[in-house]
């Protein structure tokens, strides 16, 4: 095949994710109860993760440290703003939901290109990717967006003067903190691959170990949608839990 057959053919790619990409995405904008009801859930006191907690404060007899006030009010800022974070974040749904057949018309594309085995190894990798995203997305949604949120929206340097938090503000830092995670659960393959090509061992990550939690906070620095002490850590302590198990994959498949 010419260059240009290869182009059209990866045009026809271009087009059929786009399509289905934006099908799931109106899909969504229609379902905007449901929707919001699970895009907002992370900020009500009856969540799953605030529940758990609950309930094993109950168990062992304590109390959820700020259980009054977790309830938290968002409010809108300005007139088209309700409408066009509707639409964003329903095309970011409809995103997550056309991605594994994005990722199937892309390896699609490749696949004539690799030999059996190499077409083997890019399945397991990018399987073993997705899958490693896709527990990032949820790792973000369930444990470490609903403890940020709760300790910024709670935060108060005095009784009087009441957090007024944006919708625009919510919908941006759990959609960047989500990718973020989801890029960094990444982590292990990265290592995996670079230990492959014979860049990387698990001798030389411990060697080099307490290097390596120093660029995890600077990177966790670099990609938290906030500032604060608190969100960089709920971000660095997954990172070194990925390089920890990084090491063990390094170890055990290289």
């Amino acid at each position: 095949m010419t260059f240009w057959d290869h182009l059209d053919i990866l045009r026809a790619a271009i087009i059929k994710i786009v399509v289905v990409t934006v099908a799931f995405g109106i899909l969504t904008f229609l379902f905007k109860e449901p929707l919001f009801a699970m895009v907002l859930a992370p900020k009500e006191p009856d969540f799953v993760l605030w529940r758990l907690l609950t309930a094993l404060s109950e168990v062992s007899g304590g109390r959820l440290p700020g259980e009054e006030a977790l309830s938290v009010q968002l409010v809108n800022t300005g007139l088209a703003q309700q409408f066009l974070i509707h639409v964003k974040t329903a095309m970011s749904v409809g995103v997550i939901l056309a991605s594994p057949y994005i990722l199937y018309q892309l390896f699609r594309f490749v696949s004539p290109a690799l030999y059996a085995r190499e077409r083997h190894y890019v399945v397991r990798v990018v399987g073993f990717g997705y899958l490693l995203f896709m527990v990032g997305v949820a790792v973000s949604y369930l444990l470490v967006f609903p403890l940020t949120f709760r300790f910024l929206g709670t935060y108060q340097v005095q009784a009087d003067v009441p957090n007024m938090i944006t919708l625009d503000s919510y919908i941006s830092t759990l959609m960047t903190l989500t990718l973020s995670l989801g890029i960094v659960f990444e982590i292990p393959v990265l290592c995996w691959l670079f230990a492959k090509l014979g860049f990387l061992s698990a001798a030389f990550m411990r060697r080099y170990r307490r290097h390596a939690i120093v660029l995890i906070l600077s990177v966790a620095a670099v990609i938290t949608p906030t500032s604060d002490v608190f969100t960089l850590l709920a971000v660095s302590a997954p990172m070194y839990l990925l390089y920890e198990l990084s090491i063990l994959i390094v170890r055990h498949y290289c």
